[in-house]
């Protein structure tokens, strides 16, 4: 009775560990995966080698998301996050994976020279095992590229919200490009932590650089002001331009309650009134 396909795969890899490591060390070379990290894919080769062997051995099914291949897929995740960051490609990070094909083929082809049956199960059980964790090595990769291009889009929407000190008790908060809801969140977050360290009792929203306003943004202004008022802090809008008025008042968009200026300026010298504050200007000789 002949083996297992499993086991022929394993017995394979166990008996020509050392020179299949080497093998697949040159084909990493060859097909430009390392990009000066040739010392650190080697170590890695000699990691995944024993773990692979292992997991074939006592895995009942073809298939790389049972338990038995924990320590294996563990490994290449890290891999693949690593990569992500390091700025490579998908291609790039499946290469790793795919180029052991090529060196079992050879040690598979040598081996069962005169055992067809034996090199076609060998051949079909490693490329369906190599196929599964190539692709979950672009999984994780393209999961932790997600996750990298969403902190720094938040850190970007954090950054172009600054919340300036103009005055004692006065903040301007100013505002450029579209205002969306989880923009309107981030504004929010930053404008009231502000209120807080420093007690401030007027907030200038300036939206000179905000394009276009239309229900949502206002919606998200008034959100905006309604929560300041909760921390004690009175907002003033400036930066209504002509059209923006214009599309307010056809908007039905109520801002009665709220002050509004068109420069920030005007908006600067009524907080410095409301707070009692005067500035005058200095006389030359």
């Amino acid at each position: 009775m002949s083996q297992p396909s499993s086991n022929i795969l394993a017995d394979v890899i166990n008996k020509y560990e050392a020179e299949l490591t080497n093998d697949w060390k040159r084909t990493l070379t060859q097909v430009s995966v390392g990009t000066g990290l040739e010392s650190e894919l080697a170590q890695l080769c000699t990691q995944f080698l024993p773990l692979f062997s292992r997991a074939v051995q006592r895995a009942a099914q073809e298939n790389i998301n049972s338990t038995e291949w924990d320590e294996a897929r563990n490994l290449l995740a890290e891999f693949s996050r690593l990569r992500a960051r390091q700025g490579f490609t998908p291609t790039q990070t499946a290469m790793f994976i795919f180029s052991l094909k090529q060196p079992l083929f050879s040690l598979f082809r040598r081996e069962f020279a005169t055992q067809p049956a034996e090199l076609a199960d060998a051949t079909w059980l490693s490329n369906t095992l190599l196929d599964q964790l190539g692709l979950f090595t672009v999984e994780v990769f393209q999961q932790s590229r997600d996750q990298i291009i969403s902190r720094q889009q938040q850190e970007l929407l954090e950054l172009s919200t600054p919340v300036v000190k103009l005055w004692q008790n006065i903040l301007a908060l100013p505002l450029i490009g579209t205002l969306d809801s989880s923009r309107t969140q981030v504004v929010m977050e930053s404008l009231l932590q502000k209120i807080i360290e420093t007690g401030a009792a007027i907030a200038i929203i300036d939206i000179t650089g905000v394009p276009t306003v239309d229900t949502l943004v206002a919606q998200h202004l008034l959100k905006t002001v309604a929560a300041a008022r909760l921390m004690g802090a009175d907002c003033i809008i400036s930066g209504i331009r002509p059209q923006i008025a214009q599309t307010i008042v056809h908007l039905g968009v109520d801002l009665e309650d709220v002050i509004t200026k068109a420069t920030l300026a005007d908006a600067f010298v009524v907080a410095l009134q409301r707070t009692g504050a005067t500035l005058s200007p200095t006389l030359k000789a």
